[in-house]
């Protein structure tokens, strides 16, 4: 008698346990320069030059040129993450379950002016998470 009630409660302990799920990213991420410490470290006014900028960022998104007929290229990188994953509480046996789920997008933007000898004449940066 002793032993099936043993074996009872042992078969039910897994259905009387919660668990959660949330799966990290498995995809590669791709990495990039355009960070605000490159920036800061290789963009200086009046000294870098569009080569280098290539060389560091690659082509720009949009290359334009503004009312003094200066080349201006717009950089921009967006990061989406996300995770999901389920909740079954308690008591599953009741039927407890909870969907859980976070979504963060990240945009960063960089808008580089040049002078007519294609030296960096000033840059901006916008940068936002939410």
């Amino acid at each position: 008698m002793n032993r099936l009630i043993i074996i009872s409660i042992l078969a039910t302990l897994p259905l009387l346990q919660g668990c959660a799920t949330f799966p990290g990213s498995k995809e590669p991420t791709q990495k990039s320069n355009l960070t605000m410490g490159t920036i800061k470290i290789k963009i200086i006014k009046g000294e870098t030059t569009q080569a280098e900028i290539l060389e560091l960022l690659g082509s720009p998104n949009l290359a334009t040129k503004n009312r003094d007929n200066n080349e201006v290229w717009n950089y921009n990188r967006m990061a989406f993450k996300a995770s999901s994953g389920k909740d079954a509480g308690f008591l599953i046996l009741w039927g407890g379950s909870r969907a859980a789920s976070s979504t963060t997008t990240e945009s960063f933007d960089l808008i580089i002016e040049f002078d007519k000898n294609d030296v960096v004449k000033d840059y901006s940066v916008i940068s936002a998470s939410f």
